[in-house]
């Protein structure tokens, strides 16, 4: 079962400065066109292919997309290979934007 967060709560953890792994899954232009601060785009098109190579199975991982479906994919993906904590973002970039930055552009 993936655990889920609230962006009130990525928000508690990216100003605590907490030590996670902060990866964003969608494709290359929508990063462009937005992103949250701090996160390392892996697009899902490419994660199968990068994931192993580019986390580590003790990391704690966070994951977010646009809406909350493609992250929680790559979440799955990560927890079938042996990942242990991995977490997805409830409402993605969206509920970001709509919550607490609303900087960020919608799309």
């Amino acid at each position: 079962m993936v655990k889920e967060i609230t962006v009130q709560e990525l928000k508690e953890k990216l100003d605590n400065k907490e030590n996670f792994v902060f990866i964003d899954v969608r494709e290359n232009d929508e990063y462009e066109l937005c992103r949250i601060e701090g996160s390392t785009l892996i697009p899902l098109s490419e994660f199968e292919d990068r994931a192993e190579a580019e986390l580590k199975l003790e990391d704690e991982i966070v994951i977010h997309c646009h809406h909350g479906g493609r992250s929680m994919r790559a979440c799955q993906y990560l927890e079938d290979l042996g990942f242990e904590d991995t977490t997805n973002v409830v409402g993605g970039i969206e509920a970001w934007s709509l919550n607490i930055d609303s900087k960020i552009t919608r799309y």
